[in-house]
């Protein structure tokens, strides 16, 4: 007989398909709890979004009533023509 008991080894097959089961447990959990941070860290809650060419577009407007460029009037004609509701009525 061997050290453990037996000749063939300690573990029978029950033994080898629960720690192969406990294994792939394990990994699954720390894959998904990295794709869990890795999304949250990623993602903004409750951000709304606008499309990135409107926001730039109304930043430099601002930016040109700001320094002088344009005067209200000018102003207030373009802001109404980027305005995402301005669209929507076309």
């Amino acid at each position: 007989m061997g050290p453990y008991g037996s000749v063939g080894g300690g573990m029978g097959w029950g033994g080898w398909l629960a720690m192969g089961l406990v294994l792939v447990i394990f990994w699954a959990l720390v894959i998904t709890g990295i794709v869990l941070l890795v999304r949250s860290v990623g993602h903004r809650h409750g951000v709304a979004r606008e499309p990135a060419g409107t926001t730039a577009a109304l930043h430099i407007l601002d930016d040109r009533f700001a320094r002088g460029e344009i005067d209200a009037e000018e102003y207030s004609r373009r802001r109404q023509l980027l305005s995402p509701d301005w669209r929507r009525s076309i």
